[in-house]
Parts: structure tokens; sequence; C-alpha cells
């Protein structure tokens, strides 16, 4: 069994979840799931590849060095969140709420941002 948490950038746990086998990824999808507030969460160097965050909101959010290649993005909250560096290439992120947020270094290949709110985005690298 291996438990996994889920804390904000405060340190505050948001969600844990222990299971056989368990990953980032599943332990985000059963946060999901459960409808979880992520506000502000730490999900620095989280493999969340091909995960469906439809409608999440993530505002204020750690993701530097997230791996998100190929998820769904569609209407996600990224207001204010560090992307530094991370990896959005191939997404479904139309109507994605990028406002203020940092994608300094983040791989946006193929990321299909139609409709995103990008005002005031740092895209330094990008």
């Amino acid at each position: 069994m291996k438990t996994i948490k889920i804390k904000d950038r405060f340190g505050k746990v948001l969600f844990t979840h222990t299971c056989d086998n368990n990953t980032t990824n599943i332990t985000f999808k059963k946060a999901l799931s459960e409808r979880t507030n992520l506000r502000y969460a730490n999900l620095e160097g989280a493999d969340l590849t091909d995960a469906n965050l439809r409608g999440v909101n993530l505002a204020y959010a750690d993701l530097m060095y997230a791996d998100l290649t190929g998820s769904t993005l569609i209407g996600v909250d990224l207001e204010a969140a560090n992307l530094e560096g991370a990896n959005l290439s191939y997404t479904d992120s139309r109507n994605i709420n990028l406002r203020e947020a940092n994608l300094t270094n983040c791989d946006l290949t193929d990321a299909n941002l139609t409709n995103g709110d990008l005002e005031d985005v740092i895209l330094i690298g990008a």
C-alpha cells in the first residue's frame, strides 16, 4: 500500500489516497472524482499525462515541471498558476484561464489554446 498526499502551496493537506501501486496520476484522478478543491495545490513535477481535468480549478497552483502531455484542460482555471518548465504539449486547452500564469520555458507544442484567457501571461522561453 502506498499513500500519496496532495498538499497546497502552504503545506496543508488537501487530499490523501492510499492504494496498491498508487501514483500521483491515480491520486489526482481520485481527488477529482471526489470534487476536491485543488486551488493552490502543490503539484510540482506531477505526472498528469493524458489526465482529464476539464473544468478543474487549479488557480494559484504550483505545477512547475509537471507533465500534462495530452491532457484535456478545457475550461481549466489556472489563473496565476506556476507552470514554469511544465509540458503542456498536445493538450486540448480550449477556454483555459491562464491569466497572470507563469509559463516560463513551458512546452506548448501543438497545444490548442483557442479562446483561452492569456492576459498578462509570462511566456519567456515558451
